[in-house]
């Protein structure tokens, strides 16, 4: 029993100790990927089951269209537009080309699995709950597709996370590393609100997505470092 407790100790030191970055850096992804999914897990089935989150949703919104004012709703079209999912697109594969040059090819499968992997989800799970969307008498946008959960909030999450994170991987990017999470959280949120100020989502879209987001990062960033660790095996 004794020798046990000793392996199980060791076990735990070694998954937690900043020494071992490795099995630290899947430990915390791995705890990351459990949290997001009990948490989207929540939020879907209160969606779907019509929960109290329905009502906050339908009354937050209402509240929103009733305050919006001209400068704002001009400042949420172009926060929205420049995350649509053309322009996520485009500005992805850029990064993307520029890591390829520059050799982190770990990284360059780690966005592209990201962002595209989530585009695809992202589609599957609309189909999936066919949620209607948010529905005003004069409506800011009209959209004809469903609304949970939000694409663009979804995209905004695997795509700052992932930066985020390689900012954080860098030895010599310490500046960076105190802003690229304050950055990244601002830039989530500043998306989702655009999406329910707009009226293209409501409040529940946007925490289901960027639940869903956290998810299907935590994954990724999973699955590259197995990848690594695999083509480190056979070179070795």
């Amino acid at each position: 029993m004794h020798i046990r407790s000793e392996k199980l100790k060791r076990f735990v030191q070694a998954r937690l100790s900043p020494q071992g970055t490795p099995g630290l850096y899947l430990t915390l992804c791995l705890l990351a990927l459990i949290a997001a999914i009990w948490l989207f897990g929540a939020i879907a089935e209160d969606v779907a089951t019509g929960d109290p989150i329905t009502i906050v949703d339908v009354r937050f919104s209402l509240w929103l269209h009733a305050h919006s004012s001209a400068a704002v709703t001009a400042l949420m079209r172009v926060v929205t537009e420049l995350h649509s999912l053309w322009v996520v697109a485009i500005v992805t594969l850029a990064i993307c080309a520029y890591w390829w040059v520059r050799g982190l090819r770990d990284w360059v499968f780690t966005l592209m699995m990201a962002v595209f992997g989530g585009m695809l989800l992202n589609l599957l799970l609309k189909y999936l709950f066919v949620r209607p969307r948010p529905q005003f008498d004069h409506p800011i946008v009209t959209l004809t597709t469903y609304s949970f959960p939000s694409g663009h909030t979804m995209m905004a999450t695997v795509f700052y996370g992932t930066l985020c994170c390689f900012v954080l991987s860098r030895p010599a990017s310490q500046p960076w590393k105190l802003l690229a999470i304050p950055i990244a959280l601002v830039m989530v949120a500043l998306v989702g609100f655009s999406r329910i100020y707009l009226g293209a989502h409501y409040l529940s879209d946007v925490l289901g997505a960027i639940a869903e987001g956290l998810t299907w990062l935590a994954f990724c960033l999973i699955s590259a470092e197995a990848m690594k660790r695999r083509q480190y095996r056979k070179g070795k």
